[in-house]
């Protein structure tokens, strides 16, 4: 008989005697991880993946660095349930309509800049009609795209026939409300019937989908006309499609920032009334800041995402992309809601607006994020808050010094990584990866090999830390109405995009080569009401959103 001597070896390690992480990563490393979960890429294709594993084995051990109770859980809720039934919505209030009186205007094209109660008041008196409104801006739109490249496909055909049975019903007395005839764009990541839904990517150029995206179908019979997919970012990041690079209305040498590339471009160059966008870490707001658009972020869990791509199942979002606050409150009264389609979505009432919401509605407690307006030219948005609050009573502010939580979420973002490089595992273990525009050590293709590298301990470990940053960012929140911040200042937009709060984010000035830049306001989750309402009453004070492009 073979005699066998049999060492005990402890099943765990203390973490202070466990090796340390290699100083160099080597292709050869990498070789043998991917080997060992059985996957194979090119040697030229893991040489680029090198700063990125080394990034992400440096975020792993910050992030293991903060300590976690055992009691803390992921922010992800499992569901072993089929999706839920239709919910009937919450009462969704918004106590605005057309204004009162409004002239038709000599000319059609005057009306490219018109916010949509202007809009709304001219159709309904049948001052004009919905067909002349939407060939009013099919015109522009085509005029400009040969500069800006903001559309992927003009719906030209289908928006003409659309507004014809608009007015059809007009003529029959049914109006549907304020975007009745309203011309509109979505992005291209959103589903729509009949016509190409491209992504902004070659490979995707002639997919078609059988349905129209939840948004889609719920603007279709609110009654707006839809007349073209706006371009995005290939797959959702940057403004580089498979056409051309998306164009920023103020300065066409100039990309308008992604990935909601094309909705932000057309909307504020009067291309269309208004847009869809999405945002997972800035989609909505990045492209809004460069072309100086007004727009809604919502808060997670808001806006069904039926129909629309998918990069980050727990980070996705839809919004509107407008050029005032207040076309972006009325369109999000129309989307918002649960359907029988996502399950994420919780349904909540909508009012706007909310003035109501404040006892006595004078005063707003509004939050000053410690250090992120010295020494910026948003400075100049508190003197106005200031000014305006001490002329105006329906602006009465009360400043509130607000401590942001302190936590790495720079490194928390692989969960967007991991998400996105799931979502599109078997486009990237295929060829058609090497089709996409960008190539490069921060594009796509690389992500998502680099990130099939992310540990599944250290993915849920994220997460559980983000239960924590949820959880402080409430605290450093409670007592104010509403928190005033430089859009891009410190790591608050990656940090509201993992907590899911919402955001507006409008133009606040011009910089020395007359292009615009953005404040953001954000608010308590599902408190949209209240936010929007404090961000309109902000901007009928300002002129900034009054200006528009010229070429």
């Amino acid at each position: 008989m073979r005699a066998f001597l049999l060492v005990l070896v402890p099943w765990f390690q203390d973490p202070a005697t466990s090796a340390p992480a290699p100083d160099v990563v080597t292709v050869e490393g990498i070789g043998a991880a991917l080997e060992v979960i059985g996957l194979f890429f090119e040697e030229d294709e893991i040489a680029l993946m090198l700063d990125g594993v080394t990034e992400n084995l440096r975020a792993y051990e910050r992030m293991r660095e903060l300590p976690i109770q055992n009691d803390v859980p992921m922010a992800l809720t499992f569901r072993p349930l089929p999706l839920p039934p239709a919910t009937v919505d919450p009462v969704t209030s918004l106590l605005i309509g057309p204004h009162a009186s409004v002239d038709r205007p000599h000319k059609l094209d005057e009306l490219v800049f018109a916010d949509i109660r202007t809009l709304a008041a001219l159709i309904r008196s049948r001052k004009i009609t919905c067909l002349e409104l939407t060939q009013t801006y099919l015109r522009r739109l085509h005029a400009i795209d040969e500069k800006l490249h903001c559309v992927i496909t003009f719906l030209d055909d289908s928006a003409l026939e659309r507004a014809r049975l608009l007015d059809t019903e007009l003529d029959q007395g049914k109006w549907r409300g304020l975007l009745h005839g309203i011309p509109w764009g979505a992005k291209d990541l959103l589903s729509v019937a009949g016509s190409p839904t491209t992504w902004g990517a070659e490979p995707f150029k002639t997919q078609h989908f059988d349905q129209d995206a939840t948004v889609v179908r719920r603007l279709d019979n609110a009654g707006a006309v839809l007349v073209a997919k706006l371009s995005l970012g290939a797959l959702a990041m940057g403004d580089r499609w498979f056409g051309e690079r998306t164009r920023n209305p103020w300065d066409p040498e100039q990309g308008s920032s992604g990935s909601s590339a094309g909705s932000a471009s057309a909307t504020v160059a009067g291309g269309v009334v208004f847009a869809l966008g999405s945002e997972t870490l800035g989609s909505i707001v990045s492209p809004s800041d460069r072309c100086g658009a007004s727009a809604l972020r919502p808060s997670y869990g808001r806006v069904s995402r039926h129909g629309a791509m998918t990069l980050s199942w727990s980070m996705d979002k839809l919004g509107p992309i407008c050029r005032t606050v207040e076309d972006a409150a009325i369109v999000f009264s129309f989307i918002q809601g649960a359907d029988d389609q996502d399950g994420s979505v919780i349904p909540r009432p909508f009012t706007y607006p909310r003035h109501t919401s404040l006892d006595p509605p004078r005063k707003w407690r509004v939050g000053v994020p410690v250090g992120l307006f010295e020494g910026t030219p948003h400075e100049a948005v508190l003197d106005i808050l200031r000014l305006t609050s001490m002329s105006d009573v329906a602006l009465e502010i009360e400043f509130v010094p607000v401590e942001l939580p302190a936590f790495p979420v720079a490194e928390m973002r692989i969960i967007l990584s991991a998400e996105a490089a799931a979502a599109f595992d078997e486009f990237t273990l295929g060829k058609d990866v090497d089709r996409l525009v960008a190539q490069d050590a921060r594009a796509w293709p690389n992500v998502f090999r680099t990130s099939r590298l992310i540990p599944a301990v250290d993915y849920i470990r994220a997460n559980r830390l983000r239960v924590q940053l949820m959880r402080a960012l409430d605290e450093s929140l409670a007592g104010i109405d509403v928190l005033v911040h430089p859009s891009f200042a410190g790591n608050i937009l990656t940090m509201t995009n993992l907590t899911g709060h919402p955001t507006v984010v409008v133009p606040c000035g011009f910089d020395d080569r007359d292009r615009p830049y953005s404040v953001s306001f954000t608010g308590h989750l599902f408190d949209e009401g209240r936010l929007l309402t404090f961000a309109h009453t902000w901007q009928s004070k300002t002129k900034f959103h009054r200006r528009h492009p010229s070429f």
